[in-house]
């Protein structure tokens, strides 16, 4: 497959060099919360069981093949607004029940056309839901993958287990980048486990970077907080301008999407709120109006938004699709958004 090669003056603003135009090529990166990709079948030890033919979701094999199609759509979709043929480089996932759904996703036409492939590790997660990262072979090499567990620090907790940080390293356009995919504790669990969940995902960037200070390290997934709370502001030192970027901090560009355009990835009461974000370290920035492309740097990010994600009628409409609603199969999609950042590189 050929790389994605763009002409700047012609999809990416803002980048015309004052002698001529140069060549990029261009990659995505994204995640998607897939809410509940469970497959029909009870996995001992977990609390799957709604996610079964006699479950609360009767959730039977039309069921889960229609899933599998839809998950497949928005996936492949993903980044082709930028880069039409081409689509996502590598996309991380959250809310997957295990490697049997994965496989079963990867083989849909949709995504078995680019032969995606993913990477995986079984968590701990009691319910069973795990977060993975989907790859282009054609565009991304995984070097190595492991799964960070999450640590609990009070004596009540003890016992206690949930997802973990998983982390892939690979190389992407020549450039070695790390993918860190995470699903934070929920809402319910308040916001002291999320601002734990952030500085421990922190200790994992920092050890990336001292390992490798070249490595271009993205963290992305279903933080269950807004770019504004303290977990991504504090505990991963997201900032919301790329100038006011220094060492040890990461780039956040939902801040700005939140705060100043009022859109998100889900809606609760009638409020957006952005759980799904992708933040960056700073050398995949081009600060100060450097327009420096030798390495991968950031040049865009979006929301992905088509038609079919929405509801279109009723007390919901205008709100992302889900699977279900109320009890009742909608054959939709996800309760989140997915997004996407790109990046791009000179062709040599």
């Amino acid at each position: 497959m050929k790389r994605p090669i763009i002409l700047l003056a012609a999809v990416l603003l803002n980048l015309m060099t004052a002698t001529a135009q140069k060549q990029l090529s261009a990659y995505g990166v994204g995640f998607y919360n897939l809410e509940n990709l469970f497959d029909t079948q009870h996995d001992e030890g977990k609390n799957d069981l709604q996610f079964t033919p006699d479950g609360d979701y009767h959730w039977n094999e039309l069921k889960y093949k229609h899933k599998l199609y839809n998950m497949a759509r928005v996936l492949s979709e993903m980044g082709t607004d930028v880069i039409p043929k081409v689509g996502c480089a590598v996309i991380g996932v959250s809310e997957v029940e295990n490697a049997h759904a994965l496989t079963d996703l990867c083989n849909e036409p949709a995504l078995k056309a680019r032969n995606f492939q993913f990477v995986h590790i079984e968590g701990p997660d009691k319910r069973g839901v795990d977060c993975a990262l989907l790859y282009n072979p054609a565009l991304f090499t995984v070097r190595d993958i492991k799964l960070v567990p999450y640590i609990y620090d009070l004596p009540a907790d003890s016992g206690r287990a949930t997802r973990g940080f998983f982390t892939v390293s690979g190389t992407l356009g020549g450039d070695h980048i790390a993918v860190i995919v995470n699903h934070l504790p929920s809402r319910f669990a308040g916001s002291y486990y999320r601002e734990l969940g952030a500085r421990q995902i922190k200790v994992v960037v920092d050890s990336l970077l001292r390992d490798d200070p070249n490595c271009k390290v993205f963290v992305m997934g279903d933080m269950n907080d807004d770019p504004t709370n303290k977990s991504m502001t504090e505990g991963l030192r997201g900032k919301a301008e790329i100038d006011k970027v220094k060492d040890g901090d990461m780039y956040n560009p939902w801040y700005n999407v939140l705060t100043k355009q009022g859109v998100g990835t889900l809606r609760y009461n009638g409020a957006w709120n952005l759980f799904d974000q992708i933040l960056m370290s700073k050398n995949l920035l081009n600060q100060k109006n450097q327009k420096d492309y030798s390495s991968l740097k950031y040049v865009k990010h979006q929301i992905f938004k088509r038609d079919y994600l929405f509801q279109s009628d009723g007390k919901y409409k205008h709100n992302p699709l889900r699977t279900h609603a109320g009890g009742v199969w909608l054959d939709g999609f996800s309760d989140h958004l997915p997004v996407v950042v790109y990046v791009a590189k000179e062709k040599k």
